[in-house]
């Protein structure tokens, strides 16, 4: 199914928070490539429908600089931080899965500024609650990713944005953070541009549901 009006998203997730059974919980895992707005829904939603709604980022499971410090070709790691193996997959899948049979968990947060997670900055309670975890590979189709859409998420949404787009936008973004041009554009030709590739080429086919906005950014 193809959403284009935030609205229908937010009337769809309020039927189905009144529809849940006292401490039942709906798990929806949200992907999308850098630049394609995931924070800014994320955003609309939780100002909608606040406490019905526990947002999780998998930002918070980026590996620590000192853990890329230590890989066996640390500059690559540290240039290509945002692919698949900067971030440390295995824990995510661990901690999701434990609090999807809890419903229970305490979850990282990232410090833009820092460049670093920061540990248990968001809670999740044993309570009525629609949780929504988002992501850039929580749709990848090989373990341990793949473990998510079977055995944590009830529903599966892909922000769907043309890839040009989201290069311009993050572009922009690391423009903002300091960056030259010329700098922001050598970075989303390496690095950014490459893992939205990756994430359309897998995703789009693998979710419920397709989300096609109109968002500035």
């Amino acid at each position: 199914m193809i959403v284009t009006r935030i609205q229908d998203i937010i009337s769809e997730l309020s039927e189905r928070y009144n529809s849940l059974a006292n401490q039942e919980q709906y798990w929806i895992g949200l992907a999308g490539g850098p630049g394609s707005g995931k924070s800014t829904i994320c955003e609309q939603l939780l100002s909608a429908l606040g406490q019905k709604l526990t947002v999780i980022p998998m930002d918070g499971y980026h590996f620590y600089r000192s853990q890329l410090d230590a890989m066996e070709n640390s500059t690559q790691a540290h240039r290509r931080r945002g692919a698949p193996f900067t971030f440390d997959a295995d824990r995510l899948v661990r901690d999701l899965q434990q609090a999807r049979e809890s419903g229970s968990g305490n979850f990282p947060s990232f410090d833009h500024k820092q460049g670093d997670p920061v540990e248990a900055a968001i809670h999740l309670e044993p309570k009525r609650q629609i949780v929504l975890i988002e992501g850039n590979y929580l749709l990848l189709d090989h373990a341990p990713w793949s473990e998510l859409k079977q055995g944590v998420f009830d529903e599966t949404w892909f922000l769907d944005v043309d890839l040009a787009e989201c290069r311009r936008r993050v572009t922009q973004r690391h423009i903002e953070t300091g960056l030259r041009r010329s700098e922001a554009e050598e970075r989303v030709a390496q690095n950014d541009g490459p893992n939205g590739e990756l994430i359309q080429h897998t995703s789009l086919h693998a979710a419920d549901h397709i989300i096609r906005l109109e968002i500035a950014i």
